[in-house]
């Protein structure tokens, strides 16, 4: 920082960089750069991408879909959702703590207006760049995030709450962070609130650690988590509706971006590895190649896809009656599902192009780090999970009659 900058004020500073003329794009791709060059020790060591989320923060990406009234950029979900995906190509770690952040990040905005607090949060996320965590797994539940064991306690202006969160993804490096629970000790299981923490409202103490194969750098340990807060840090609104209008919606757009990333990195290195083996033989096409012209299309099944659901949701994100309709449940719940397995189906497909070279750790072709990343997306919320829970509302569903219905 220099020293003019030192003097102005945060909103001063915001009209000083957006000057710069800096497009998202331009700002992701400089993000994406520290990432790409970190993203072998953060995968080795299993650590938070620190360099990444450096310059995430001075590129000022953490708070762009904070409204312009608040310090941000009132970016799109096209915007957010570009992000991730230039993230993941990248390094799906950053890529994901993003598009996590983002979903919660969402929820403040879409659920907090009018409301002191949340507003001094969103006026905190662009300002100082804050980055917010995710706690809504909890206990044995898996990821049934729509049943909660812990209840937050109620004692006149001012809240708590103990929650068994067995995962809470970069918890540790996070500045706040947004989690659920039941309404109160007497309610039902899913009968749900969700909260949005400062770092002075919470104390974490781990319980678990995080040794796996991919998403390394993501964090995800246990935490004990003890909330003694304001009250003014639950949403009025109840989580239900949050869950189906914003917290659904935003996590598997912006998921699904990000595995997309991971496999058009696998694919661009298959590309790489063909032409390669091209110039070698004279301009003869090695025996994998099918694999290739396989991955091409896969990818672009799994782009179209995403892209198709990105402008079904910006059509009706401001229409309740839209959002919470059987069809578009089904739409962007199914999303999570059939993104996931197009991803790891077209990094395999991108392997196999390579053969030994993309199944190698120390060549220039390597595919390692990407299938065992993307191998976690069918994970995720378990696929077979929204599969069993989808069941009953697709039946209910209507099969369309003509192409453009």
């Amino acid at each position: 920082m220099n020293v003019r900058e030192a003097v102005l004020t945060g909103d001063e500073m915001q009209t000083s960089f957006l000057e710069q003329g800096l497009s998202l794009i331009e700002r992701a791709a400089r993000t994406a750069a520290a990432a790409a060059a970190d993203a072998d020790a953060v995968d080795r060591d299993a650590r938070f991408p620190h360099k990444a989320f450096d310059v995430a923060r001075e590129q000022k990406l953490l708070g762009v879909m904070v409204p312009v009234e608040f310090g941000g950029l009132s970016a799109s979900i096209h915007d957010v959702t570009d992000i991730c995906y230039t993230l993941g190509r990248a390094c799906a770690s950053t890529a994901m703590i993003y598009a996590m952040h983002q979903t919660k990040v969402a929820c403040v905005i879409r659920h907090g207006h009018g409301i002191p607090w949340m507003e001094t949060m969103m006026r905190r996320i662009a300002r100082d760049q804050w980055l917010l965590a995710s706690s809504t797994t909890e206990g044995q539940n898996g990821g049934n995030i729509r049943a909660s064991a812990a209840a937050v306690d109620h004692a006149g202006d001012t809240v708590s709450l103990v929650r068994d969160a067995t995962v809470i993804s970069y918890g540790a490096e996070a500045d706040g962070l947004v989690t659920i629970a039941r309404r109160a000790t007497d309610a039902a299981a899913s009968d749900q609130v969700l909260l949005a923490l400062a770092k002075d409202d919470y104390t974490l103490k781990r319980t678990l650690g995080w040794e796996t194969l991919g998403m390394r750098g993501t964090c995800s340990t246990g935490f004990e988590l003890k909330v003694d807060c304001p009250a003014d840090r639950v949403f009025p609104e109840s989580y239900d509706k949050i869950h189906a209008q914003t917290m659904t919606p935003f996590a598997h757009l912006c998921w699904s971006s990000a595995w997309a990333g991971i496999a058009a990195a696998a694919v661009t290195r298959a590309q790489a590895f063909i032409r390669k083996a091209a110039r070698s033989s004279g301009g003869q096409m090695p025996p994998a190649a099918a694999h290739f012209t396989a991955a091409k299309m896969s990818l672009a099944k799994l782009r179209a896809l995403i892209a198709a659901n990105i402008d079904a949701f910006a059509r009706v994100e401001h229409d309740e009656r839209a959002l919470t309709s059987l069809d578009f449940q089904s739409s962007i719940t199914l999303l999570k599902v059939q993104a996931s397995e197009l991803a790891v189906e077209t990094v395999m497909h991108a392997m196999r192009t390579a053969g030994l070279a993309g199944y190698r750790n120390d060549g220039e072709f390597t595919m390692g780090r990407h299938l065992r990343d993307v191998l976690s997306s069918p994970i995720m919320i378990n696929n077979d999970r929204i599969l069993a829970n989808a069941a009953t509302s697709t039946l209910m569903s209507g099969v369309p009659t003509s192409l453009r219905d």
